[in-house]
């Protein structure tokens, strides 16, 4: 009997084995059940850092001058080292000081590679604005030089047309664009007009021989309307012709209707003395970062485009080669005996001058070039262009070109030319300015 029970109960573990591996069996038999997903929520990626540029945030209102250079800051507390030079910006600083000129700016530029020399711009009272690229003052008579190239170039005059003339000193009448023999008592070439700056001679002349349309296009071809190629932003210059014959002969003379920032009439006259070739302009040879890695290194001098005909440009020299040795830049480039300032060296240039209607400020330019043609003795003499602007109150100091004359002479000087010396080394009363 307790044997048999034994037994059955050993059959019974036996059975209940079994049946948990026939369970066993038929579980792994049977379709397999997923388990529930684990969502994981990934935090996005943080944008790459933009990639600034390395001529982006360079601030020539705030130019630092060091014994080694001239520096200005750039973005995110990168520095932009110059290609100024340090000794003619403190020259061209002083000057704007000593003379209390109430707004100036001047530039200095090296003909053969487009290097920007001297950037300064100076506000007696006021904020640091970029003077030298604003292009808010009036191109006054310096838009002769656009003028003068369209009548050389597009209506095939040159420098020896001759053209009569009467009235037209301060404004343009209609009656001074009509030839009259009988009032007409003056006569000029076009050269003669040039340095001298005579409104009736171009606004006749571009009249009868030039179209709205030709002008327009030859200012488009010196940057009107354009940022000058230049390292950092430019504010183009402006143009507009009335739509009378009246309002485009003032306009092609130089009376209103046109904007030009000091930058863009240095780059003018480089144009002029490069025979007709637009270069690109740098004032940056280098930007460094903040942990003193080169980002950015200038590159090698370069054109732009083809302005005007390399026969164009030589007559334009020649005509503005007028207005220093017997125009209206005489007085200022040569002393009480005729003597010039600059003995051995030819400048080309062209004065502006305006007075606005609305405040009474009194504008003037210079813009030029220097050697205008090779010193004797000496061709390799570097060539450099110049602008200046001087914006004065009814009571004013000085004008643009004896500013332009200083800076030149403080270049020359430095160059070791024979009998150039800078203003410094003079007595005080040849720098002294005379209303002209």
């Amino acid at each position: 009997m307790r044997r048999a029970l034994l037994s059955a109960a050993v059959v019974a573990a036996l059975g209940c084995g079994a049946f948990f591996l026939l369970r066993a069996h038929h579980a792994s038999m049977a379709p397999a059940v997923p388990a529930p997903a684990v969502v994981t929520t990934l935090r996005p990626l943080p944008p790459p850092p933009l990639a600034v540029p390395a001529l982006s945030g360079i601030d020539l209102a705030h130019i630092a001058l060091g014994d080694d250079g001239a520096t200005a800051p750039a973005a995110i507390h990168r520095i932009a080292r110059l290609t100024i030079n340090p000794e003619l910006q403190r020259a061209a600083e002083h000057l704007m000081t000593v003379h209390h000129v109430p707004e100036a700016a001047m530039v200095l530029v090296d003909v053969a590679t487009g290097r920007v020399l001297t950037y300064a711009s100076h506000l007696e009272h006021g904020d640091n604005r970029d003077l030298c690229a604003e292009a808010t003052a009036p191109s006054a008579s310096v838009f002769k030089i656009i003028t003068g190239a369209a009548l050389i170039e597009d209506a095939g005059l040159t420098p020896d047309t001759r053209q009569c003339y009467s009235g037209g000193e301060q404004k343009i009448l209609p009656s001074d664009l009509e030839d009259d023999e009988r009032r007409d008592r003056w006569c000029t070439t076009l050269a003669g007009a040039m340095g001298h700056s005579t409104n009736a001679v171009f606004a006749k002349l571009a009249l009868r021989d030039l179209k709205p349309a030709v002008l327009e296009a030859m200012a488009e071809r010196f940057g009107y309307g354009d940022p000058v190629p230049f390292d950092v932003a430019v504010q183009p210059s402006a143009l507009h012709f009335p739509n009378d014959d009246l309002g485009f002969a003032r306009t092609a003379a130089g009376f209103w209707n046109s904007t030009l920032s000091p930058l863009e009439a240095a780059w003018m006259s480089t144009i002029v003395a490069r025979g007709g070739d637009a270069p690109r302009l740098s004032i940056v040879s280098e930007v460094v970062g903040d942990k003193g890695g080169v980002l950015y290194s200038e590159p090698e001098p370069s054109s732009v485009r083809r302005a005007i005909q390399r026969d164009t440009a030589q007559a334009l020299t020649k005509m503005m080669e007028v207005t220093v040795a017997e125009g209206t830049s005489y007085r200022a480039f040569h002393d009480a005996h005729g003597t010039s300032f600059l003995p051995g060296i030819s400048v080309a240039g062209k004065t502006g001058t305006l007075t606005s209607a609305s405040d009474k400020r009194f504008y003037t330019w210079f813009t030029g070039f220097a050697p205008s043609r090779p010193v004797q003795g000496d061709s390799k003499v570097p060539q450099v262009a110049v602008a200046v602007l001087v914006v004065n109150e009814p009571t004013w100091h000085v004008k643009a070109n004896v500013l332009a004359r200083e800076l030149l002479r403080e270049y020359f000087a430095r160059e070791n030319l024979p009998g150039v010396t800078a203003p410094s080394q003079r007595s005080p009363a040849s720098s002294i300015a005379r209303r002209q």
